[in-house]
């Protein structure tokens, strides 16, 4: 199995609320260092509060093997060839570890945070990758460009705007994915897909999986390949105290989910469909404090992983490791305690095999 990590090392979705840590940017390039240095697999970088390829920028030019990763990068507020010359640089300057992880957002920022118009995502992401892959293409290999589909027409590509050929022109793309028709369209065109970290083992065996199956065929693509890159909701500490504290955190976060209509399949998958309504009457009211009272021990325990460091990487392989190929998660590091747990974890995750994940991916 493959291990990423967020910056800064232990960091958890806080959902709505502000992150307890922020990243530093000037510790990015030691933060990165560090990580190569013990063993790490990879680093991702999401797109919140910092322009996530100017943070891998400083972590490609401070590492010579870890994988460096958007995860994710918003697609659509960006043209297909200005996402395509920022994948492109970066994995110049990687020299191919790079992987580009794209999302889409809600209809509401989109048209409020964005400015720009809506539409249907699953057929929009469809063109939008078509289109990169195309502007790649025409870089790599000197074709003339010639994308013409329903959303963008490209054809123009002078020597003052080409960016040429690359040692390692096959960036992975991987695509954030809740519902069905996203996935189909990551089996369709895309390289793997990043499931939010409300979605459990069974949703991603279940309804996620098939739908990418069903994509691959329309494409008539291979997913021998294919990845499944997740985030999972984790709560972990070094002692049962502080275990407490980032459990009530888990809750806060389920919760928010909850109330959030995009996200609505995967608590319905679970027969969680009251809690939903019920979550969202409270947001709407803007009673967040009390969304995480609703969440009851049996409903954190099935969307969380929950454990002190000496069990919490045997528990993410429990959970993940037949469904999953990539995992993001790290611990805090303060001293060389916790430089050497996080050590081992990296070892104890990244030794795994992901064979039975590989099977259920392509649904043997």
């Amino acid at each position: 199995m493959r291990l990423e990590t967020l910056l800064p090392l232990g960091k958890v979705d806080p959902g709505l609320r502000t992150p307890d840590t922020p990243l530093d940017l000037r510790a990015v390039a030691a933060n990165a260092a560090l990580l190569e240095e013990i063993g790490y697999g990879g680093m991702a970088v999401e797109e919140t509060k910092d322009d996530p390829f100017a943070v891998l920028t400083l972590a490609a030019a401070a590492t010579r093997t870890l994988r460096l990763g958007t995860a994710v990068a918003i697609a659509f507020p960006r043209s297909p060839t200005v996402m395509a010359l920022q994948a492109w640089t970066l994995q110049k300057l990687s020299g191919g570890r790079f992987t580009l992880g794209m999302g889409t957002q809600v209809r509401g920022h989109i048209r409020r945070r964005y400015g720009i118009e809506w539409s249907p995502p699953a057929p929009w992401m469809r063109e939008y990758v078509q289109a990169m892959r195309a502007v790649w293409t025409t870089w790599q290999t000197g074709a003339p460009l010639a994308h013409h589909g329903e959303r963008y027409h490209l054809d123009l590509m002078v020597p003052l705007f080409d960016a040429g050929p690359i040692e390692h022109p096959d960036i992975p793309v991987h695509l954030a994915a809740v519902n069905t028709n996203m996935c189909a369209v990551a089996g369709e065109v895309a390289d793997g897909v990043r499931p939010h970290p409300v979605c459990t083992p069974s949703y991603i065996r279940e309804v996620m999986l098939p739908a990418v199956r069903r994509g691959a065929a329309r494409g008539g693509r291979s997913l021998d390949g294919f990845r499944v890159a997740m985030k999972p909701l984790v709560a972990s500490a070094r002692t049962e105290e502080e275990l407490a504290v980032k459990v009530r955190d888990a809750r806060a976060r389920i919760a928010f989910y909850a109330s959030t209509p995009g996200y609505r399949a995967a608590f319905d998958h679970l027969g969680l469909s009251d809690l939903v309504d019920e979550a969202k009457e409270l947001s709407k009211a803007q009673r967040w404090e009390e969304l995480p009272e609703m969440i009851d021990d049996e409903t954190l325990d099935r969307f969380a992983v929950i454990g002190t460091y000496d069990v919490i990487g045997e528990r993410l392989l429990e959970r993940f490791g037949h469904v999953v190929t990539d995992v993001e998660f790290s611990i805090a590091v303060r001293d060389d305690a916790d430089r050497e747990t996080l050590r081992a974890l990296a070892a104890t995750i990244q030794t795994a095999d992901d064979t039975p994940a590989r099977s259920t991916i392509r649904g043997m």
